[in-house]
């Protein structure tokens, strides 16, 4: 099947996409700003740039995209037809940085979580939010047990 799209437009509609400050990042910033943990972004010393940095509790958050990251078995990840290999080794290739870099930040003593897109659809998003706060109410209270 060919693309629906001239080279021009497609070109235009690649550059748009965002790697910093998606819509789905953000949703999760607010809520866990709201929540009353304070966070860096984006730190580019540390593998992966993790999207949020809990130096407090040595931990970090990744948002990925399940397209972008080819997240298994959800209906959101669909190799397009136009180009099917070389999309297949580009998301691959993401896989194996994403898996790399996650060894590279536990090796170095961080703890690695990371949130699907899909997790974030309205459906499933207060579930995801739960979970997450649960995990992260759980990080400040082991945080305030050693400090004290």
């Amino acid at each position: 099947m060919a693309d629906i799209h001239d080279k021009k437009t497609r070109s235009y509609n690649m550059s748009q996409v965002k790697s910093k400050n998606t819509k789905p990042e953000i949703l999760v910033r607010k809520f866990l700003f709201s929540e009353g943990f304070r966070y860096k972004l984006h730190d580019k010393t540390l593998p992966g740039k993790p999207d949020l940095v809990f130096p407090k509790f040595k931990t970090v958050l990744f948002i990925n995209g399940c397209f972008w990251h080819g997240h298994d078995n959800c209906k959101y990840s669909t190799i397009p037809e136009t180009r099917k290999e070389w999309w297949l080794n580009k998301i691959t290739a993401t896989k194996r940085k994403d898996n790399e870099n996650a060894l590279k930040l536990q090796q170095m003593g961080w703890k690695v979580i990371k949130i699907w897109g899909c997790e974030l659809k309205s459906g499933k998003r207060e579930l995801t939010f739960n979970n997450l706060f649960t995990e992260f109410d759980n990080l400040r209270q082991n945080y305030s047990f050693y400090k004290n």
